[in-house]
């Protein structure tokens, strides 16, 4: 039996990154993937990669700053599956700037997605879980949203932010039967770092214990893990994935 058999999980920038493989994970382990991204076409590809493992996948067009949008999926999703076991809020953005450069449309493009997206889903989906009695809502913070970074004033903001949302709708929604739990990845090898020079991404390997940067497939297990039965107990959880670098 896999882990996730049925389980109907709504997954954020599903189509690229640590959301893709997500996608992917949940796909080997049986869950009906609803993939949701802001572009068709890697929504598509994305959908038919999961479909190749053998599940059943969805594909929504769907920007998490819209709330009209996040709803109108939602009732899709309602609609075509009849209920919602997983929500894994990983759509995200950066714009980084030092704080005397960073413009007010940098700061609020990323507090819009980062933090307003993740509000926007899991309210959207809330009454649905509660009216279930069950129901995993993940979220993506960051090591950042934990310890700060330079240059990353909005994006630090929104991650430990949402590890406020986590500690907070732990406590609202775990009587309900509904368990709240947040990652914080650290360097992970994914198509935002794609920026970043050589001898930069050196110095980021450098910094871990482990020697390398994480791959999106060991987020996706840890994501994985929490969404399913085996971690019944853990609830309003921070759980670091990011090789040691911050021991």
């Amino acid at each position: 039996m896999t882990r996730l058999t049925q389980k109907v999980s709504i997954i954020t920038g599903a189509a690229q990154g640590i959301g893709l493989a997500t996608a992917l994970k949940f796909a080997a382990e049986g869950a009906i993937v609803v993939v949701c991204d802001v572009k068709q076409a890697a929504v598509d590809a994305a959908v038919a990669q999961c479909e190749a493992l053998g599940a059943q996948a969805a594909g929504f067009v769907m920007d998490v700053t819209q709330r009209e949008m996040v709803d109108a999926v939602v009732a899709s999703v309602m609609e075509r599956f009849g209920r919602v076991d997983v929500l894994v809020n990983n759509a995200g953005i950066t714009q980084d700037a030092r704080l005397q450069k960073m413009t007010l449309e940098q700061f609020d493009k990323v507090i819009d997605v980062n933090l307003r997206g993740v509000f926007h889903c899991t309210q959207a989906v809330v009454d649905i879980m509660v009216a279930q009695g069950s129901g995993a809502i993940l979220n993506a913070s960051s090591v950042v949203g934990i310890y700060g970074n330079f240059g990353q004033t909005n994006y630090a903001a929104t991650k430990f932010g949402v590890i406020g949302f986590t500690k907070t709708w732990s406590r609202e929604l775990g009587p309900k039967g509904i368990r709240v739990n947040a990652v914080a990845p650290g360097f992970v090898a994914t198509p935002i770092l794609g920026t970043i020079p050589d001898k930069v991404i050196a110095e980021m390997e450098h910094r871990v214990p482990l020697k390398r940067l994480g791959r999106p497939e060991e987020i996706a297990n840890v994501y994985a893990f929490l969404a399913s039965d085996e971690a019944s107990y853990v609830n309003g959880a921070v759980l670091e994935v990011a090789g040691g670098m911050t021991v």
